[in-house]
């Protein structure tokens, strides 16, 4: 039997949608979701296999252009991705306008273009108009209209991108959903939480640390850090009597227990890690990945 399987980068701007479609297309939540921008930082690996296929979804970063150390090492990763891949899924906010749908290639310089092709993807299609969803079709033909809060034309996706991938062995085991380690999710869970119940500069600040994961006791012990800038941040991520950091624990436990189907005691705790996201050294210590230049 022909198998075809392959690397399919999902790339775009921030708040495309990339990270709610890498979830839709697995069918688990993976990667962090919110409405704030930048929230993905590092790549997020999805697998989703089928009889003869098997998709190798990176989600990336936004591009964007940086302004510190953090974003370097975000857009390096984003850029790494496409160059890794088979497949380039371009997600784009088509209730904003499609004014440039191969920005994704636009973002390298010539003798980095990506080889791979691009499916144009015009994603939240459920907040469209009749009108603009027509329109859209007649403008993009090639594209592929999408919700991934929905799922609407999600077949069609990955149809397309199925077409497009390279006869090969499956790299993974069938069952498997990701690459990337539990802990690696728990930390990215934890912060998703800090994103949904902090206001204003605060999240951007915060990096999650997992100092400690014992699988083998019950429930599962988790020691995280939550990494923040300033002391007067600190102060806003504790909460009056600790009731802030303890409301983020308690509902980011809950998201790690569904993920691993196993009770979980969260041990969790702020520090203070002055400038991190402009120091390459505290960056590398947290698993970013900074080029020479950042």
């Amino acid at each position: 039997m022909t198998t075809r399987a392959g690397i399919v980068t999902v790339a775009g701007r921030p708040n495309a949608g990339k990270s709610t479609l890498l979830n839709r297309l697995v069918g688990t939540h993976l990667a962090i979701t919110s409405p704030k921008p930048q929230s993905t930082r590092d790549r997020i690996v999805g697998i989703v296999s089928d009889d003869t296929t098997q998709i190798v979804l990176h989600d990336t970063p936004g591009l964007l252009e940086p302004e510190y150390a953090l974003h370097a090492a975000m857009r390096a990763s984003a850029l790494q991705a496409l160059a890794d891949a088979d497949v380039i899924v371009h997600v784009v906010d088509a209730s904003t306008g499609v004014t440039e749908p191969l920005a994704v290639a636009a973002a390298l310089p010539p003798e980095r273009m990506p080889r791979a092709p691009v499916v144009l993807a015009l994603n939240k299609s459920d907040i469209l108009s009749t009108g603009r969803g027509q329109a859209l079709r007649s403008e993009y033909p090639d594209a592929v209209l999408i919700s991934a809060t929905t799922g609407d034309g999600i077949d069609t996706l990955l149809a397309r991108v199925r077409a497009l991938l390279p006869e090969h062995p499956f790299y993974y085991d069938a069952e498997d959903l990701s690459t990337q380690q539990t802990r690696f999710f728990a930390s990215e869970f934890i912060r998703e939480t800090a994103l949904e119940q902090l206001e204003d500069e605060v999240p951007y600040s915060i990096a999650c640390e997992i100092e400690e994961f014992r699988e083998t006791r019950s429930p599962v012990y988790i020691r995280a850090v939550l990494h923040v800038e300033r002391d007067s941040q600190k102060r806003i991520l504790i909460g009056s009597g600790g009731a802030r950091i303890k409301a983020i624990g308690k509902a980011a436990r809950v998201k790690i227990e569904r993920l691993i189907d196993s009770p979980v005691y969260l041990d969790l705790w702020v520090k203070v890690l002055p400038n991190w996201r402009r120091d390459s050294a505290a960056l590398r210590r947290l698993g970013y990945r900074v080029p020479e230049d950042g």
